[in-house]
């Protein structure tokens, strides 16, 4: 049954990332590089696909890296350091498959492939973390309890 919980949380990630990634990063994309809507809207659902396997791959590299640790234990620093190995692992994945192909050369391929999985994946990771802190502590005071309770201060 840990497994599956697992198995669920990882696709709980991906499927929050791609959400994430399809309405902010669609967005910007459609404004900086349509702003006049004139070509097809294919941001969103170009963004999502790497915004799912990247969530889940993260909630894989966190599982392994971190799976001793609580929640509470973790620093938001941390966690999109961890954010930004996925997002290397993801991007050398994808050249590797041939996927960043062409006739360019492999350092332009690999940076193209692997830097925007990195930064997106550690920018999600931070935010991803700093979400989840923000809601268990409004839950922490909505049942009653205090910041110094919660912080292990009182």
């Amino acid at each position: 049954m840990r497994w599956l919980r697992r198995v669920r949380g990882a696709l709980g990630m991906g499927l929050t990332w791609a959400i994430a990634w399809a309405v902010i990063g669609g967005g910007l994309m459609e404004a900086i590089v349509d702003p006049h809507g004139r070509i097809l809207d294919m941001w969103p659902q170009t963004l999502a696909i790497p915004g799912f396997l990247g969530g889940v791959v993260f909630s894989m590299v966190l599982w392994v890296a971190e799976g001793g640790r609580r929640f509470e234990e973790l620093s938001i620093r941390r966690f999109a350091a961890w954010g930004a190995v996925a997002g290397v692992l993801l991007g050398g994945v994808a050249l590797g498959l041939g996927f960043a192909g062409g006739v360019t050369p492999l350092w332009l391929r690999g940076a193209v492939a692997i830097g925007p999985l990195a930064v997106l994946n550690a920018a999600s990771a931070a935010g991803s973390l700093a979400i989840a802190k923000k809601a268990v502590a409004g839950d922490a005071l909505d049942a009653g309890g205090s910041r110094e309770r919660l912080a292990g201060r009182g």
